[in-house]
């Protein structure tokens, strides 16, 4: 059975870096990281994730439009901020899940497994 992929959109590169690692030693398998919206998307319609963690700022803007894409597109998102609350990110994207920064490798990995488990199969 092929790893899960979980596309990465992050601008920040310690950061990215940090997230990346932290999903590939769960086991799982990584995309990106993405430092951009455009780019993130390609990958997404290139190779469609399982899920997607996604910082809300990121370098050509806020990723809201990608997310909702991908939502359209029954990929759970998870939003990785330290700009936004997550009762920020739970109002006005009921259906993802979301983590402050710094969120702790545990639990970062228990919002993929959460996200992974409700995502209806296709």
């Amino acid at each position: 059975m092929m790893a899960q992929k979980v596309l990465v959109a992050e601008d920040d590169f310690i950061v990215a870096f940090d997230l990346c690692e932290t999903i590939a030693e769960a086991g799982y398998s990584v995309e990106g990281p993405h430092r951009d919206i455009s780019s993130a998307l390609l990958a997404a319609q290139k190779d469609k994730p399982d899920v997607a963690i996604l910082d809300v700022n990121l370098e050509d803007g806020q990723s809201y439009r990608l997310a909702e894409r991908l939502i359209a597109d029954d990929i759970p998102i998870i939003f990785h901020s330290g700009d936004y609350s997550v009762e920020e990110m739970r109002d006005r994207f009921p259906r993802a899940l979301a983590c402050a920064k710094p969120c702790p490798p545990g639990d970062l990995i228990a919002r993929v497994h959460e996200a992974l488990d409700h995502r209806i199969p296709a």
